[in-house]
């Protein structure tokens, strides 16, 4: 067993030296105020309180690998069989880290499918390494992270790094798939913290199911490192599905008992078109430090054709009213980057790319430098 609460030591002291120096801000503030001085002051409350509170932190603090071990300045860090961390095929799970001396930091989800109840089709187990391709060359000169520390998560749960729950699908009794992604994101973010305690900046970044995944992660994230700016950007996971068929998430999110991701004081969060924009939007006003890129084909086969089956037509129509959803509520902090083509994640795969007449590592460049030049690009 590789259940440990040692870890979570250095998350609790974080976590209340960020409250109390809230705190102690909130008194001096009421104190500063000579004819004033018996008013109470506010209550403090952090990004996704409601979150954590509902529970989907539970596993931080709780696992540390059973080995890390270095290969060509990679760390690989593997976690035992057993109640914890674990492959959808029973296999260990398996992230790893690159330090490479910098300030920031990169935070990278991989895809690789889904498994439900209506379909299984996903990567059933985890391989050391960092794949150093595209994003994640750090030898390709117009890579804007290419200097960045590194934490890399393999993608095997089928529950785009959130679900929680195991099944017997043969009904001898035992189970034989292992959906346990917060687990392996939670265990993941731990060794994360500890390799690097003090980032300046992060970039949460995850493509297909790894996109759909930094949904899931950033709370996790900000609850390891608050008060840390995150850029998030989302590689064909935006959120687009089923339209008007919010059944369609809430079979998802029960399958992968996954639903303290989602606020109980937010039921627009699944919302009755069908798809995620409202709860991105819930998570960009809970959140001011937060900005968010989102790259998406427009006709994108893996989602429109093969998980969702609802064709590029209704692809098309739900896309681009939900990108303009997002930036239209947070204007100065979410914007999205369309190019015309038939194709599904970018960020490894077609990083050369360009949409409006801007290649995809300059739009990236642009968000990370604060750029006023950052906007939404589509052809």
């Amino acid at each position: 067993m590789n259940k440990t609460p040692v870890s979570n030591l250095n998350l609790t002291s974080r976590r209340g030296a960020v409250v109390a120096a809230a705190l102690s801000l909130g008194l001096l503030a009421g104190c500063s105020d000579s004819s004033d001085r018996s008013r109470t002051p506010e209550p403090v409350v952090l990004p996704f309180q409601e979150l954590f509170d509902q529970g989907i932190a539970r596993y931080i603090g709780q696992y540390t690998p059973m080995l890390s071990q270095e290969s060509n300045g990679i760390v690989n860090h593997s976690f035992g069989a057993g109640d914890g961390p674990l492959c959808l095929d029973g296999s260990e799970y398996i992230m790893s880290t690159l330090d490479a001396g910098s300030e920031d930091l990169l935070i990278y989800l991989e895809g690789g499918g889904a498994c439900w109840s209506e379909l299984c089709a996903a990567t059933p187990s985890a391989d050391p390494g960092i794949p150093q391709v595209g994003i994640l060359d750090p030898n390709r000169q117009d890579n804007p992270v290419r200097d960045y520390n590194v934490a890399y998560f393999n993608y095997c749960d089928g529950g785009i790094h959130g679900s929680d729950i195991d099944y017997d699908t043969d009904g001898d009794g035992q189970a034989d798939r292992f959906q346990r992604g917060l687990h392996n994101l939670s265990a993941g973010l731990d060794v994360t913290l500890n390799t690097f305690p003090s980032p300046r900046r992060i970039v949460l970044m995850g493509s297909s199911a790894g996109g759909l995944g930094t949904t899931q992660a950033l709370p996790l994230v900000r609850y390891q490192y608050p008060g840390v700016r995150i850029d998030v950007i989302n590689d064909a996971g935006v959120g687009v599905a089923r339209p008007n068929q919010p059944e369609y998430l809430e079979l998802l999110f029960d399958d992968w008992n996954s639903r303290a991701f989602i606020p109980e004081s937010c039921p627009e969060c699944i919302a009755e078109d069908g798809h995620l924009s409202d709860y991105h939007i819930w998570q960009m006003d809970q959140d001011p430090d937060v900005r968010r890129g989102m790259l998406s084909h427009s006709d994108d086969p893996t989602f429109a054709l093969a998980f969702l089956m609802i064709g590029f037509d209704a692809w098309k129509e739900a896309l681009y009213p939900e990108m303009q959803q997002l930036e239209d509520a947070h204007p100065d902090r979410s914007h999205y980057w369309i190019p015309i083509g038939v194709g599904h994640t970018f960020l490894q795969a077609e990083p050369d790319r360009t949409a409006g007449g801007v290649p995809l590592m300059e739009w990236i460049s642009l968000m990370l430098d604060d750029s006023p030049d950052w906007k939404s690009e589509q052809d």
